[in-house]
């Protein structure tokens, strides 16, 4: 997929990641990229056209829809994460939020931008996922979860839209440098570094891309007679 004179969407886009990606889509030579955010005020970015969007609002993803016609490549990207585990007391409001936002948000903007993409050619759609879409820990029990489903729509999106041309774009990556990770210590990589990778792999025609060592590792651990998400054997 070529950027260069694309019509671009970013959700999430006033922060982190999403904002690294709008700015590399406007570097990239991107013709318009909409910076999509629930307060478009928020939004400080050179380059960009601000869009209200809180993708858990059907009537703004209408709205997103008739405002953008001419639309080439959505990118999901808005996502929110809920330190806890499976057990914990707020377990199922934690999951039920970032079902929510994580996997029927970009569920519902991917259904309602699919005949918009295929109109213009067919585009591409990037649904931003995480490593831990294939493992967990103790503190990402929910998070993981969505992410897992947000992982297996992503592979069924992309043979049912094979027809119409659309690329289905999978970025998974550790940990970044970002708000949500406050508090976690760990190493994490600029997302500046890994909007650059997600770029690169989205011109380059790929269906996945591990943005970062630490996606690499945990997906070739999948092949393990003990794979990574299995923890630690009962004593």
């Amino acid at each position: 997929m070529n950027i260069k004179d694309s019509v671009v969407l970013v959700t999430g886009a006033n922060r982190g990641l999403g904002k690294a990606l709008a700015q590399a889509a406007v570097a990239a030579g991107a013709r318009k990229v909409y910076a999509a955010a629930r307060n478009p005020a928020t939004v400080d970015i050179a380059g960009v056209t601000p869009l209200k969007l809180d993708v858990t609002n059907a009537a703004d993803i209408a709205a997103a829809v008739q405002a953008i016609p001419d639309l080439t490549i959505l990118i999901n990207n808005a996502g929110i994460h809920v330190v806890g585990g499976v057990t914990g007391p707020d377990a199922l409001a934690a999951a039920r939020a970032e079902l929510e936002t994580n996997f029927f948000a970009p569920l519902a903007l991917s259904h309602a931008f699919a005949p918009v993409l295929g109109r213009n050619g067919g585009g591409a759609i990037v649904n931003i996922l995480s490593a831990l879409s294939w493992a967990s820990f103790p503190t990402t029990g929910t998070y993981s979860a969505s992410k897992a489903a947000a992982w297996g729509f992503t592979n069924s999106l992309r043979g049912e839209l094979r027809g119409q041309n659309t690329q289905v774009l999978g970025a998974h990556m550790g940990y970044m440098d970002t708000d949500m990770t406050n508090g976690i210590d760990a190493p994490k990589s600029s997302p500046a570094v890994i909007a650059a990778a997600i770029v690169r792999a989205l011109e380059a025609g790929d269906d996945e891309v591990l943005t970062d060592e630490p996606s690499r590792q945990v997906k070739a651990g999948l092949a393990a007679p003990r794979s990574f998400y299995l923890g630690e054997p009962r004593a």
